[in-house]
């Protein structure tokens, strides 16, 4: 079953300062999300808040399964991924070892995912050494290999070069035809516009649009969207 979440006046406070919303929306059940927005719009915190990491001051955050398969389900890859200190080959295998998965599972899925994301040549050098791209990658195979329902992605290709930022998105739209539910942030306008099923765009905390991905970039609805999508500073 696809999962789907629905924020109803979800609102974050720190110190008194409100972060995000109040925040109403649905999300669609399949594709690619891209969230959008200027510096300090809210973009971590809105998908922090859909994984459960990030405690709500008022509202709810409601996905159409149980909160133990909501939990189970889903996967988060930060900006900057935290490495074990152990193998490539090793942090591939640890989240099946979380999941006591059989050593001949584990020694599959972990050959496969390196092969899928350009690291097979690469499975017994400490993930610590690997350059920021190779770290990336990893930490998308390691997210991926449970075949999460639901991904959660924070800028995944800031900094990387054009190489590594195609083989992410080569993983990424991968990853979607197979079934998994992908909702990133990005600052790559070209990025967003590659693989946008659908965009929310955030302003000041709050949801100023949510189109399809075609029409945002064709024809947004707002003068600071527009200005947005121009290069202009929102605030």
């Amino acid at each position: 079953m696809a999962m789907t979440a629905t924020l109803q006046g979800a609102l974050v406070k720190r110190k008194g300062k409100t972060i995000l919303g109040p925040v109403t929306c649905d999300l669609l059940p399949e594709g690619i999300t891209i969230v959008l927005g200027p510096n300090g719009a809210g973009k971590t915190t809105l998908l922090k808040v859909l994984h459960g990491v990030e405690r709500l001051t008022e509202g709810t955050v409601r996905w159409n399964v149980s909160d133990e398969e909501a939990h189970t389900s889903q996967a988060y890859v930060f900006q900057s991924p935290i490495m074990l200190r152990r193998s490539v080959r090793q942090n591939l295998a640890y989240p099946l070892q979380l999941i006591r998965a059989s050593k001949a599972d584990i020694v599959r899925q972990t050959s496969h995912w390196a092969q899928r994301i350009g690291l097979a040549d690469a499975l017994d050098r400490p993930a610590t050494r690997l350059s920021g791209g190779e770290k990336q990658k990893l930490a998308l195979g390691r997210a991926l290999i449970r075949k999460p329902k639901v991904l959660f992605l924070d800028e995944p290709c800031a900094n990387l070069d054009g190489r590594a930022t195609r083989e992410i998105e080569n993983v990424l739209q991968e990853a979607y035809r197979t079934g998994t539910r992908i909702i990133m942030t990005t600052h790559d306008l070209g990025q967003a516009k590659r693989l946008a099923s659908d965009v929310i765009f955030l302003l000041k905390g709050q949801v100023h649009e949510q189109l399809p991905g075609s029409l945002f970039f064709d024809n947004p609805q707002t003068s600071e969207a527009r200005a947005f999508l121009q290069g202009d500073i929102v605030e």
